[in-house]
């Protein structure tokens, strides 16, 4: 402690000595430039650092200064953490894979507070992309949520602020309306603050038990709701019309939990947002569905629509913005135009004039094909834009069929046979449809970086098809239980119980052997670990379900299901999310399999692209670099380099950001799951990632690490 206050005496003394020669307009730009203090680097979500003390001339002598163990992390690889810190004058404030909250002195690593949610109410488990910082005259405090709450922490102390909302947390579910306060709402990404106001976004249910995803802000001081943004709109709003009547009283999702971009200047906040529910079937809210999958702009203060632009209409497909959008500068001749970039799962960018929504590229209509499904009506055509180039590949077809062994392109060729490909939009199936890029993208929620000087904009991308698989829940004769669990239970835990492929959701065949009746009818109604709650489900549902997960069920439990039909029993389910692989695990096309792109916005053009990550094995082979999968963002700094983590080897990286050369890499103890932050404490410069691991079967840690040049 003693060397701590030694430290932020010299710090102090330091910042008298620039005052005094610069003024304070110039240590406040010197403070700026040595934070990271917001989310993703700024409220513009730029990922950028102007710091250039690490650079591409001395990367190589990068090396870990401190390493920091939160705890609460899994033993069997099912926890996670994709915190993007923040630092604020020498402080780093992060979360753990349990979501306790903590403070470290930036520059040693060492522990300065910790405040864990579970000792105040009980929750499960999440993940946590980050924190919000916000202080006035007198008082700074940190906001992130946990469970259902958004917390109020005093900055200083870790202590929740007593007079936010009740005792330091507000219920996410305010303002949502009466019939969802059973339902699963929470907010894994923050939000943003606009002068008295956060705003925030919501990670809802994808299934039938959607909340609706209501954009809300919150006062900083006292946590009373503001404004709220229905984007399920009410009668007599914008937006009514592209929903069943009444739609708002029922159906969920259109949410943002990937978080928004907020443009100080003009007050205006940008903000993306998900698909409606049910995400694979959509024949109970016909339509466009507005304002699903839609970059909303709207006045920060007030929370009225500017202009919006929807990227998907009516979504079977779970096409998600999945990232904020960048605030950017396009160089149009001798003028500059104000512009926000978005990009999005299907590894293509929007780039659209900020003030208006006009398009900055063309946007091309693309013919749909029409659902074979009951009761579905795909949307006939949807958008399209010509440039940039998309970023990911768009088709899976016979020519992309791995090729890395004669063995694995027969296993690829042989399966499908049986599946639907090779067009753009193809609708979910029966038989299988082949998505590409997958669920997971193209890009995902790590976001992209942008170089204003050079106008280039960073993203990494999956190259990974994925199978969907639809399930019709009333086909022969099912139980009661059967259809209950295909509804609410298969998207993760499988049709036939099995669980998935990585071992994220597991298997519940043979449950009776492991769990009592008491602790699965507890753990359905309150949920457990990252399972959520399944409160709206009546204890008759519970008790059906149980009895089908226990083989328990008799003669009268297999009455017609269609008895049980109403908005959240549905025709169909899906098998989940799979993933599409070979015989030996790989993905099931040709490399490369994870990429990092750079894409110039004012030429509209991909500038370059590499191969991101890689699998040692089949390097060894012969093979060449493939890249792999990949979760949390870049970032790019004023030094010339794009750090990135992220790939299943587990390695963090540096590359050159003019020409994408592989500069440096560390092996982390496990995977880099995050996007990492930049920042500078006395002079010195680091570069801090989170490594949680728990994705793609990798096993979970608890580790942040620290960089700077030795």
């Amino acid at each position: 402690m003693l060397k701590i206050r030694m430290r932020k005496y010299i710090c102090l003394l330091m910042g008298f000595s620039i005052l005094f020669s610069c003024g304070t307009d110039k240590l406040s730009e010197i403070k700026a430039n040595e934070n990271w203090p917001a989310y993703l680097g700024s409220k513009g979500s730029s990922q950028y650092s102007s710091l250039k003390q690490i650079n591409k001339s001395n990367v190589s002598r990068l090396t870990p200064v401190w390493q920091f163990r939160t705890g609460g992390h899994s033993v069997n690889g099912k926890s996670q953490i994709q915190c993007n810190p923040l630092i604020i004058d020498g402080v780093l404030y992060g979360t753990s894979p349990d979501l306790k909250a903590f403070a470290l002195d930036a520059a040693t690593g060492e522990e300065l507070w910790v405040y864990d949610p579970h000792k105040d109410f009980k929750f499960g488990n999440s993940v946590n992309r980050g924190l919000v910082f916000w202080e006035s005259e007198t008082e700074s405090r940190l906001f992130y949520s946990a469970g259902s709450f958004l917390l109020a922490l005093n900055a200083k102390t870790g202590k929740l602020v007593h007079g936010f909302g009740q005792n330091g947390k507000v219920s996410l579910k305010e303002g949502l309306g009466d019939w969802v306060q059973d339902y699963y709402v929470g907010s894994s990404t923050p939000g943003v603050i606009f002068k008295d106001k956060l705003i925030v976004g919501t990670r809802v249910s994808e299934s039938t038990d959607a909340a609706p995803g209501y954009i809300r802000a919150f006062n900083v001081v006292s946590g009373d709701v503001e404004w709220i943004f229905h984007t399920i709109p009410k009668p007599g709003e914008f937006g009514y019309d592209t929903w069943p009547k009444d739609a708002y009283k029922n159906r969920g999702g259109a949410n943002s939990w990937a978080g928004m971009t907020l443009d100080e200047s003009t007050g205006v906040v940008y903000i993306p947002t998900g698909s409606a529910a049910f995400d694979f079937w959509g024949g109970h809210r016909l339509g466009e569905n507005l304002f699903a999958n839609s970059l909303l702009a709207l006045n920060a203060s007030t929370g009225k629509r500017i202009w919006h632009y929807q990227t998907i209409r009516h979504d079977i497909w779970d096409r998600d913005l999945p990232a904020p959008p960048n605030l950017v500068q396009i160089n149009r001749g001798d003028s500059s135009i104000a512009a926000v970039a978005q990009i999005t799962k299907s590894g293509r960018v929007f780039v659209f004039d900020r003030s208006d929504g006009t398009p900055l590229y063309p946007i091309e209509e693309i013919e749909a094909p029409a659902s074979k499904l009951m009761g579905e009506d795909a949307w006939p055509s949807q958008p399209l834009p010509t440039s940039p180039p998309p970023f990911a590949r768009q088709l899976f077809t016979d020519e992309e069929v791995t090729n890395i062994s004669p063995e694995a392109t027969a296993y690829v060729q042989e399966k499908i046979k049986h599946l639907n490909y090779g067009a753009y939009f193809m609708p979910p199936s029966i038989e299988g449809t082949v998505i590409l890029p997958g669920f997971d993208g193209g890009a995902e929620w790590g976001g992209a970086a942008y170089d204003e000087g050079s106008g280039l904009l960073y993203v990494n991308a999956n190259e990974m098809p994925w199978i969907l698989t639809m399930v019709p829940t009333n086909s022969g004769k099912r139980s009661l239980g059967n259809v209950a669990y295909l509804t609410n239970c298969a998207m993760c835990h499988g049709p036939e119980k099995g669980g998935d492929e990585t071992g994220a959701y597991p298997s519940l065949l043979a449950l009776d052997k492991r769990l009592a009746r008491a602790e699965v009818s507890e753990m359905i109604k309150n949920g457990k670990g990252r399972m959520p709650a399944f409160k709206q489900l009546s204890s008759e549902v519970r008790e059906q379900i149980i009895d089908y997960l226990f083989s328990t069920e008799g003669p009268e439990d297999f009455q017609n299901p269609e008895k049980t039909a109403d908005v959240n029993v549905l025709p169909y389910t899906t098998t989940g999310y799979n993933r599409f692989f070979d015989q030996e695990g790989y993905p099931a096309i040709k490399p490369p399999w994870g990429t990092l792109n750079a894409i110039n916005l004012n030429k509209g053009e991909i500038a370059w692209s590499v191969p991101l990550g890689e699998f040692a094995e089949l390097t060894e082979k012969g093979i060449p670099q493939t890249g792999t999968e990949n979760y949390g963002g870049p970032v790019v700094t004023a030094g010339g380099l794009v750090f990135i983590a992220a790939s299943k080897d587990e390695y963090f990286r540096a590359f050159d950001k003019d020409s994408g050369e592989e500069l440096w890499k560390y092996k982390l103890p496990v995977g880099g799951y995050a996007t990492p932050s930049v920042y500078s404490v006395a002079g010195k410069q680091y570069v801090v990632i989170a490594a949680g691991g728990g994705k793609m079967g990798t096993p979970s840690g608890d580790y942040y690490i620290a960089f700077a040049l030795n």
